[in-house]
């Protein structure tokens, strides 16, 4: 088989595929709608990576599955995990489905392991194949194995940065319900600062200054992100990401063709 085409990587988070504040409820005209503009844009490469959302991190959170294993009453709740993570990516792939899009679920679980939470076995070989064959891979935050803790949370985010890495990727598009980084939260800072542009220096010095989101994501909030997109640009220089407020109509879209949009994009210089 030929040698596959670099992929443009989208993930779609967690708060723009659920509705966060509603247990097990999918935002199904926003999935309908981003899948319609994927099919539009005409991506000859491509991987999408979904968050939890109000599947995986209330259940996650409930039995504190992010702790790693420290009581039998937990395996049940690693189960439910798994299983949550599993029927919001089927909703997903559906919606691909529909639109005539090959789309494949890959679930992180089954190939990936963790130690002390970070990523130590990652195989892109079924990855690279479906690439190979223009399928797109879909995957997810999951419950996974852990070396040490006996099971753990890993994050679509950190799944990213280790898929740009390995694969080389030059375009990293993050979809999430803001229009892209501030120098605070908005939600809670009207004061807070839209950053346009930023550098890789620029973003390690945001990351100290934004200490950990105080919500129900077990991954970290925009603290646990930032800390990704850093190692992303440590390791490959050439990765341009860009940040977008996907609940916006055709933003998407724009950012997958190369249009100028409201985005943070950052870059190593």
């Amino acid at each position: 088989m030929a040698k596959p085409l670099v992929p443009i990587i989208v993930k779609l988070g967690g708060s723009v595929v659920t509705y966060k504040d509603t247990l097990f409820k999918p935002n199904i005209s926003v999935i309908d709608r981003l899948v319609k503009e994927i099919l539009k844009a005409n991506i000859e490469s491509l991987i999408v990576v979904h968050g939890a959302g109000s599947y995986g991190h209330p259940v996650a959170m409930e039995y504190k599955i992010n702790d790693g294993y420290k009581s039998p009453d937990q395996l049940i709740g690693f189960s439910k995990t798994r299983q949550a993570m599993m029927a919001l990516n089927k909703i997903i792939i559906d919606a691909f489905i529909e639109q005539k899009l090959p789309a494949v679920s890959v679930q992180p679980s089954a190939f990936i392991v963790t130690d002390k939470g970070r990523i130590e076995g990652f195989d892109t070989t079924i990855i690279r194949k479906l690439l190979n064959l223009k399928m797109i891979p879909i995957l997810y935050g999951d419950a996974v194995v852990d070396k040490t803790a006996g099971f753990s949370i890993l994050s679509g985010d950190q799944i990213i940065n280790k898929l740009a890495v390995t694969l080389r990727a030059e375009k990293i598009i993050f979809g999430i319900d803001i229009d892209g980084l501030f120098t605070d939260d908005p939600k809670r800072n009207p004061d807070a600062k839209f950053v346009e542009k930023i550098t890789f220096e620029e973003l390690q010095a945001l990351f100290d200054k934004i200490g950990i989101a105080d919500t129900i994501d077990v991954t970290g909030g925009m603290y646990g992100k930032i800390s990704e997109l850093i190692y992303i640009l440590e390791k490959w220089d050439k990765a341009v990401i860009k940040i977008i407020n996907a609940k916006q109509k055709n933003r998407l879209f724009n950012a997958l063709i190369d249009e100028t949009i409201i985005c943070t994009e950052i870059r190593r210089r």
